[in-house]
């Protein structure tokens, strides 16, 4: 049984306001795939980043994702993630996901850290009780000592990673979705991290990586899709993903 499945997903995005053509058409390739134009009388233009997608995510894999910017990579994570539904089509999983695209997301500059992770665990679903539990090893892992009763905005960009870091990576998922490999803090911090990346990584059923970082797919993925205008253009070996990918390079630029 597939743990994700995509069965030709879409997504559009609306580009509103009075904007020129090229103006448009520029914003639909930094979200990638390509301009839609209007639906009815509204001024409002579409983007499709995402064209029928359809692939599935079985126990075992580890798919990673390339493509040049504006690929629709990050929209793949996002709907894979359940952060989007599918504009048409579907986007089916079993099982518990972990997504990595924006580990800082829901903190809240002028709260504490404590506070913080009580929020971002509340976010993630668990109870205040639950959250109560897992405070003191998260506290621990981010080596924040008693800048952690501090507001984050007191906090050096450092500290605030190593805070986001921990709480995102406290619990180990049956799917992990990242958006490049995740560093945080000084070269010791930062091996620390690795390993518990590493470990979740290994740990998880599956795992979706996006990177423009060939060696991190190649080290993790045992299988890669490349993303060309918002559709899969390749589904395979990576050895045989990065050829085709350098070879759309190539092509771009020759």
């Amino acid at each position: 049984m597939a743990l994700i499945q995509l069965d030709k997903a879409c997504l559009d995005y609306p580009v509103t306001g009075q904007f020129s053509h090229s103006i448009r058409t520029h914003v639909a390739q930094v979200i990638g795939g390509r301009l839609l134009g209007r639906k009815g009388r509204w001024p409002v233009s579409w983007v499709r980043a995402l064209d029928e997608i359809s692939f599935e995510v079985n126990a075992g894999d580890r798919l990673g994702i390339i493509g040049h910017n504006g690929a629709g990579k990050t929209s793949l994570l996002r709907l894979m993630s359940g952060a989007y539904s599918p504009t048409a089509g579907s986007v089916t999983s079993t099982g518990n996901i972990q997504a990595l695209t924006d580990f800082t997301l829901g903190m809240d500059a002028n709260a504490t850290g404590l506070q913080n992770i009580y929020f971002r665990l509340a976010f993630m679903g668990l109870t205040r009780k639950e959250a109560e539990s897992f405070a003191p090893e998260i506290v621990e892992f981010s080596e924040l000592g008693d800048f952690i009763h501090y507001p984050l905005h007191t906090y050096s960009t450092g500290m605030y990673l190593r805070l986001a870091f921990a709480i995102s990576t406290q619990f180990e998922p049956d799917i992990l979705i990242m958006d490049e490999v995740l560093g945080a803090g000084d070269a010791r911090f930062r091996a620390k991290a690795e390993a518990r990346m590493n470990k979740l990584i290994s740990k998880a059923n599956a795992l979706v990586l996006s990177s423009h970082a060939i060696a991190n797919i190649a080290m993790y993925c045992n299988r890669v899709i490349v993303m060309k205008s918002g559709r899969v253009a390749f589904d395979g070996d990576p050895g045989d993903a990065t050829k085709f990918y350098q070879e759309l390079v190539a092509a771009a630029s020759g």
